[in-house]
This record gives structure tokens, sequence and C-alpha cells, in this order.
């Protein structure tokens, strides 16, 4: 891979992105927690507490420390915000990208919702929820989104193959088309089976 990964490992820099949904979550306000986003069973509040668990969930992940968070589904139970979300978010943001910088997070095998993937995988579909998760909590608070370009093009390369996989439903919606030439975050969207056009009801 390019732009900030490597080939050898595949590795990506969680830093950038990270450092996206933390000012992104800092600037959403407590009348917006109730508020719709892409995700159809997810409030405001149910989106952020889904970042915050799977932040906690890979980064435990990584650091091949594997108990409960990394053994439960994340759709057991809808996540909700804590009441000090606003300071605990960003710090297990902080160590789930810090933790994602040992190389020994890449190699061998680890477990993350409760399967066992390789660390290569499991670092990009963190990468790649990161990506996308941001995409929902901007599109649901009215915030504009630029996304880290290593971790859109990592969340691509992950996305991509599962285009025509007709398994892939029950990770992902089916894909959203879109016209030829959109920008890259569109097309990753689209393939996340969301719109990018998606807007908060009025």
């Amino acid at each position: 891979m390019t732009d900030g990964t490597t080939d050898a490992a595949r590795t990506v820099d969680l830093r950038p992105q990270v450092r996206v949904l933390a000012r992104l979550a800092e600037r959403v306000t407590d009348e917006q927690l109730a508020g719709r986003t892409p995700c159809p069973e997810m409030a405001v509040r149910n989106l952020i507490g889904h970042l915050a668990g799977l932040a906690v969930a890979f980064r435990d992940a990584a650091r091949k420390d594997l108990g409960a968070t990394t053994a439960t589904p994340p759709d057991r139970t809808l996540p909700d915000v804590g009441p000090d979300w606003r300071a605990t978010l960003p710090e297990v943001l902080d160590e789930l990208a810090g933790a994602w910088l040992d190389p020994d997070a890449w190699a061998g095998e680890t477990r993350a919702g409760g399967v066992d993937l390789p660390g290569a995988v499991a670092g990009l579909v963190v990468s790649d929820e990161l990506v996308v998760h941001g995409w929902d909590l901007a599109r649901a608070t009215g915030q504009d989104y630029a996304p880290d370009e290593a971790a859109l093009r990592a969340a691509h390369a992950m996305l991509a193959p599962s285009a025509q996989d007709p398994s892939r439903g029950g990770i992902f919606g089916p894909v959203v088309p879109v016209p030829d030439g959109a920008p890259l975050l569109d097309r990753v969207i689209g393939l996340s089976g969301r719109d990018p056009r998606w807007s908060p009801p009025r």
C-alpha cells in the first residue's frame, strides 16, 4: 500500500484519523446525541458509544490482550455513551492508535468481536471502521469531514474485494452505486453499504 502504509506489512498509522474523529466528537452538542445517523439502529449517542467500544476492543486486539473486550460480538447490545464520554473517548482513541504503532500488532493472530483473524486484517478492519464511522458522525451532526488519506485508502483496499461477495450481507449492507469518477470517500461509503448522499431528516 502507499500514502502512509507499507507494502510489506500493510500497516496504517491510525493517529491522524483518530485525531479527526476526536475533533468531530468534541464538537457534538448534548442536543445532538439523540439525532439520527446513517446507521438506522443507532442515534448519535449509540454511534459514539460504539466508537468507544471498538477502540477498546481493537486496542486490546493489537496488544494480543484477549479477553472479554475482544470476545464480545459488536451487535450483542446497543452501545451508549457513558457519563464521562467526552473525557474517555479521546483517551481510548489515543490508546488504540498507539497500540497499532507496534509492528507486533500487525503480526500473528488476534481476536476482535469474537472472531479470530490475522493481526494485519484486524488493523485494516479498524482503519475502515474509523473512516466510515467518522463519516457517519460528521453527516449526523452536520460537520465537514476530511478523513486521513492513508486510512481512507486502506479502507478502500479492504472493502473493494468484498463488493461481489454474496456473504458480505452479514457485515455490510448492499453496495450503493456511485457515479464513475466519484471521490474516493464516496466510493468507500458506497462500498460500506451507505448512501453518500445521506443527510439527517429535517
